[in-house]
């Protein structure tokens, strides 16, 4: 389930640095198996109880990208929003996330440019408070003036 501010799209005309928008999603074992699915990603510390029991992490995780994928959900459903380009983004993996964590995904504005309709967002993901994902993007925001 999806704990979401509204959807929709924010102007570059409109985006004010220090803007922030965030959602939240429990990581279930059926997202962890489709990721794998669509990403071709079967490592067994994702998908096998028994082999990922004996690894650093003592118990499955969820991928990576999966967690930062809510990041770009946030990008791309409410700051922009919808319209919005990725063009960049840096991730630092912190700690894992587990089947059944609730993921905070956070994305702040930090920088904009204007004439290159440019915007700079931290952004960072945590389980209970704990950041797990912590990065920076870069992306292309829709303008009334394209419209």
């Amino acid at each position: 389930m999806l704990d979401n501010m509204p959807r929709g799209t924010i102007c570059i005309e409109d985006i004010e640095i220090g803007m922030k928008r965030s959602l939240t999603k429990v990581v279930t074992d059926l997202d962890i198996e489709l990721f794998a699915q669509v990403s071709t990603d079967h490592n067994p510390v994702h998908l096998d109880d028994d082999y990922a029991r004996d690894t650093i992490f003592e118990g499955r995780i969820a991928h990576g990208m999966l967690t930062a994928g809510l990041i770009s959900a946030v990008i791309g459903e409410q700051l922009p929003g919808h319209g919005t380009v990725y063009l960049g983004q840096n991730l630092r993996f912190m700690a894992p996330v587990r089947p059944g964590d609730m993921v905070e995904a956070v994305v702040e504005v930090q920088s904009i440019d204007p004439a290159k309709r440019r915007v700079t967002m931290a952004t960072h993901c945590s389980v209970d408070g704990k950041v797990v994902l912590k990065g920076e993007a870069t992306v292309l925001a829709p303008s009334r003036k394209f419209d």
